[in-house]
């Protein structure tokens, strides 16, 4: 009986170590993310991009990309910006955790993600897609633009809170699972996104 008390006093305290934690993260991101509407220009994207792809009428598929370029360009640079400024935060604060064990960043780094990183990579990628210089079609480039702001979306909700968590978000929020994103994004974004992920 000690020993369940034990273990469950033990768990209580993980568990609220997490959740102070998860909070630090989640203040420090929604600080560094006030100045932007990087969500704003997500959302209105995503619904021109399934409206794009909805489209028999080629013309007007067109016409429904052309509309979202002013979007899709502040939507770049203000990621561009968000990577800079966040790239001036110092190593500790900007660690996510893979597991989410507090304090697991002090017994092995290889526990943990630079977010710094991460976020140079996902807004060189959305940069990429904005730019187009693959040549995509209409729908590949759609299908791409959403790859990369869906997985810097649950970037941003595992360096918050977990990765686990952040799959099941995505899931609820896009219907689209991790590695459907990570799949959607260009090669250059997987790769370098994955070494930042495995190192």
């Amino acid at each position: 009986m000690e020993l369940i008390s034990l273990l469950f006093i033990l768990a209580t305290g993980i568990h609220w170590l997490n959740i102070q934690g998860q909070r630090k993260r989640t203040a420090l991101l929604a600080e560094q993310l006030r100045p932007y509407h990087i969500e704003k220009h997500m959302a209105q994207l995503t619904g021109a991009y399934m409206r794009a792809l909805g489209e028999t009428d080629l013309a007007r598929q067109q016409q429904i990309m052309q509309l979202q370029e002013q979007a899709e360009q502040q939507m770049a640079n203000e990621f561009q910006n968000l990577a800079r400024e966040f790239a001036k935060l110092p190593a500790p604060m900007a660690r996510g955790f893979k597991v989410a064990l507090p304090y697991i960043d002090q017994l092995s780094a290889k526990a943990t993600f630079d977010m710094r990183r991460m976020l140079e990579v996902q807004a060189q990628g959305i940069e990429r897609a904005v730019s187009n210089l693959q040549g995509l079609s209409t729908k590949e480039r759609s299908f791409r633009m959403m790859g990369e702001m869906f997985l810097m979306q649950h970037t941003c909700h595992w360096f918050c809170r977990s990765k686990t968590i952040a799959s099941a978000r995505m899931v609820k929020q896009h219907q689209t699972r991790y590695e459907q994103a990570l799949e959607a994004v260009s090669p250059e974004t997987r790769r370098a996104y994955l070494a930042v992920v495995q190192s």
